[in-house]
Order: C-alpha cells, then structure tokens, then sequence
C-alpha cells in the first residue's frame, strides 16, 4: 500500500479524483481505480484522474473511468485540469494532453473555463462503428428509442432525440445500448430534448461509469448531433443534471465547451 495526495474536482458535478504524477510516476491497477472510484468504500468519483508530464503540454491528463477503463477524453475533467494548472502558474492559457490529442483551454469571464474539444468526427470508422452506417441516422433502436446520431469528440457518442428526456428509464437503458454490439469500443448514450434553437436538455450514461450529472463531451456531440440534423443553430447551452454547459461548434469544425470548475476538498489515500 502507497499513500497518495489527492484532490476531488467536480465540472458541474462530474466528479473525479485527480492524483499528481508529475514528479512521481504514478501507475495503478484496475482494482486499485475501481476501489478509489467506489462511493462507499472509497472516495467516490466518475474518473480518475493521473497528471503526468508533458513535452508538448502543459500537462498530461490520463483519464480512467470508475469501472478502470482508460478512456480518451473528459470535457469536465479538462477544465478541471485546465484550472489547477492557471492557479499554479498563472495566465488565462492552458493546453492539456491527452491520448486523444492536445486540447487548448482559457479562462473566461466570471472564473470559467473554456476548451477547445478538437474536432467533431463523424465518419463511421471515426466513431467508430462495427459496420458501414449513415453516422446521422442510425439504424439502432430499443424500446421506443430510435434513429441517433453518432459523434466522435474523443469518445464515441450516441445521441438520441426524444420529446421528453426525463421520461426517458436511462438507468435500464443506458447499460443495453452502451454495449451494443455496433459499438465495438462501446459508447456514451446521450438523451436529448430540444428545447429551442439555443438550448438542449442532455442526460448521459457514459461508458464505464453510468449516468451522471455532466458530461462535457456528451454535451459537445449533442450540440453537433443536433445541429447536423438541423435542430438547433451551432452554438447553445446544453442543460445536464448539474448546470448548464455552453457549447460551440465552430465553423472550422472543432468544439469549444465552456463550464464552471470546483475543488470540493483535498486529503490522502491509500492505494
């Protein structure tokens, strides 16, 4: 057993426990993840977060999910990174690596932060998926749920359109869909209702974790889902269980999300 420091961090109540392996190296095993991401006998989150050092960034995010599965990007979890590193050194700038790419981030009026997500990707193999398939409507359906949209922002994502999105039994669907044999990397289930050509009403099961109060990356392929299909415009305020993200596609393509970030509280941990 190794004690650990950490922090808990929340986006909007996507929360994760970030551990700094910047000077140490810091390697865990599945179990280990999965025992610090349990919310009753450990300290409870949706990932994992590890910094390690960077040659192209300022820091280097490894991102595992509470079942410890690795997993490519975390909007939330950026800007939550994002945050701690302008604290440290100062600066409205930021950029984060990950094993999806290099995400810029600032600072923005009122202490939130904003990042550039990269790029939405919307080819089949990008998502991707086990077949051949029109990525805007899927032919993928169960119980009532029908024709989603697939998104790429790091992760693969599945957008669904309903009319109501709290009627909508997530919880018992969310698992079915997330590992449908289409998805070979399984995806994020996303739920959305358009409320006007401005506003989204999001939930999301992600892969590995569940449903939870915010997901940064969900909120950016609902936008781009929606706005494929016409729904929306190219900029709108995604509402999740937690808050409000805005969200941007920008007409060279790439997505920028921007959010509140909080530090819930620090402590150790044995591992």
């Amino acid at each position: 057993m190794t004690t650990l420091k950490f922090r808990k961090m929340h986006g909007l109540g996507n929360d994760f426990v970030v551990l700094d392996g910047r000077r140490a190296s810091i390697a865990l095993p599945v179990e280990a993840r999965r025992s610090i991401a349990d919310r009753r006998r450990g300290i409870g989150c949706d990932q994992l977060i590890t910094l390690e050092p960077s040659s192209r960034a300022d820091v280097f995010m490894r991102i595992h999910n509470a079942d410890g599965s690795e997993a490519g990007a975390c909007g939330n979890a950026t800007r939550c990174v994002a945050d701690l590193i302008l604290k440290e050194r100062g600066g409205e700038r930021a950029t984060v690596e990950t094993i999806s790419g290099l995400l810029a981030a600032r600072r923005t009026a009122g202490g939130r932060i904003a990042v550039d997500m990269g790029p939405a990707r919307t080819g089949w193999r990008e998502i991707p998926l086990a077949r051949e398939m029109d990525t805007l409507h899927l032919d993928l359906a169960l119980d009532g749920l029908a024709d989603p949209v697939a998104t790429n922002m790091g992760n693969p994502h599945c957008t669904f359109f309903v009319a109501d999105a709290e009627a909508i039994d997530l919880v018992r669907l969310g698992p079915r869909l997330e590992h449908d044999p289409l998805f070979p990397e399984r995806a994020n289930i996303g739920i959305a209702e358009i409320i006007d050509r401005r506003r989204i009403r999001l939930r999301v099961w992600e892969r590995g974790v569940g449903l939870t109060l915010a997901c940064g990356s969900g909120a950016c392929a609902a936008l781009v889902a929606a706005a494929r299909r016409g729904l929306t415009d190219r900029a709108a305020t995604v509402r999740v269980d937690g808050g409000e993200l805005d969200i941007l596609w920008r007409d060279d393509g790439r997505v920028e999300m921007t959010g509140p970030v909080a530090l819930a509280f620090e402590g150790v941990v044995e591992a």
